[in-house]
């Protein structure tokens, strides 16, 4: 079995590279980082020209109609450039839930304006501290209308919509939650930005009073659609890891290259050499992974559960591994902020939690092998 990319598909990760090495080089992500504005929107709406926003979006909903194996590779060097854009939450979270549970009528709405960049989509599914649980939501949904608080929500402060998780009933169980979508910029909805350790990727609390929301999905049936979209995010998200993890990796090499200490490169001594060794390690094994998930995702396999699970956790574990180290090989001039390094560790620390903790995906996995090896 062949898990590598077609020749096509390394044909558009070239394009893509090339795009944002362009675009999207280390000053602008600092202007975003620096300044006021909340992501690069030039950026953005260079990505919906490139056709890479919609590339998993079905030609008749106005986009690319490629598939997942494309997503990943542009998902790979979004993560490689730290783009300052809401890739994930619209891309990842908004449109695969749409794809997923909406309606015709729904997906032709949003889908199309999604591929167009014209608008920013999240999914609102955490209250708080924790990881995602049935329990854990407490917003609740009767007669149209939405109460209650979520937060953080990616990018909810700039996002036009919003597929919300609710509360539709009181048994306790998974069928008590059910998805709603919501226009952030109507009546009813708060929204208040948050402190966030990556300020190129907003979190936001997001109020409803007596917000108007339309059901996405059948009724009862919101956590499942949760599930499937968490599983498809966690394995797009780990190739933004690895994409960032690599980047990581080269950065270190190439100043223990450049650096002379003693008369002689820093590359040269045993602890850089080692420290290196161990970071291209971690990205190969979480790239192995990542393949694994690709695989799963775009052929809808019924190992999806497991390889998602395994993807997130090898290529979080990489991110944050690559991007520490990093630092270390820089030195004290690596903990500086002229330097790009603190840009990955924050990347690498803001997205290891975004779709729950690494060890919401360890229990995850462990779950899933036990269940289907019980099978």
């Amino acid at each position: 079995m062949n898990f590598d990319f077609s020749d096509e598909q390394k044909q558009m990760r070239d394009e893509a590279r090339k795009f944002l090495s362009e675009h999207c080089p280390p000053k602008a992500v600092r202007e975003v980082l620096d300044g006021k504005a909340p992501y690069d929107k030039a950026l953005w709406k260079g990505l919906a020209e490139m056709g890479f926003l919609g590339v998993a979006i079905p030609e008749k909903f106005g986009g690319a109609g490629a598939g997942h194996l494309e997503l990943c590779v542009i998902a790979e060097e979004m993560g490689r450039a730290l783009a300052p854009v809401p890739f994930s939450s619209t891309v990842y979270l908004a449109a695969e839930a749409i794809l997923i549970a909406g309606s015709d009528a729904q997906k032709q709405k949003w889908l199309p304006k999604i591929a167009a960049g014209d608008a920013i989509g999240t999914l609102a599914l955490f209250e708080g501290k924790g990881n995602p649980s049935p329990k854990a939501i407490n917003v609740t949904a009767n007669g149209g209308v939405l109460n209650g608080v979520k937060k953080p929500v990616a990018d909810g402060a700039i996002a036009d919509f919003a597929v919300v998780a609710a509360r539709t009933g009181s048994s306790g169980r998974e069928s008590d939650i059910s998805l709603f979508i919501v226009d952030l910029k109507g009546s009813g909805v708060e929204v208040k930005p948050l402190t966030n350790i990556d300020l190129t990727r907003g979190q936001a609390e997001i109020s409803f009073k007596d917000a108007k929301a339309e059901p996405l999905g059948a009724a009862g049936e919101g956590w499942g659609v949760i599930t499937q979209v968490l599983d498809r995010a966690a394995v797009l998200m780990a190739f933004e890891q690895v994409g960032g993890a690599d980047r990581a990796l080269e950065m270190g090499r190439d100043y223990a290259l450049d650096r002379i200490a003693f008369g002689r490169p820093i590359g040269s001594f045993q602890a850089i050499k080692h420290m290196l060794a161990d970071m291209y390690v971690s990205a190969t094994l979480a790239r192995s992974n990542c393949y694994y998930g690709a695989w799963a995702l775009s052929t809808n396999a019924g190992e999806l559960p497991e390889a998602a699970a395994a993807a997130r956790i090898s290529a979080t574990q990489a991110f944050q591994h690559c991007a520490k180290n990093n630092i270390q090989v820089h030195g004290g001039m690596g903990f500086t902020w002229e330097f790009d390094c603190h840009m990955y560790y924050r990347r690498a620390n803001a997205v290891a939690v975004g779709l729950g903790s690494l060890s919401y995906w360890e229990d995850a996995l462990i779950d899933r092998m036990r269940k289907k090896n019980a099978a």
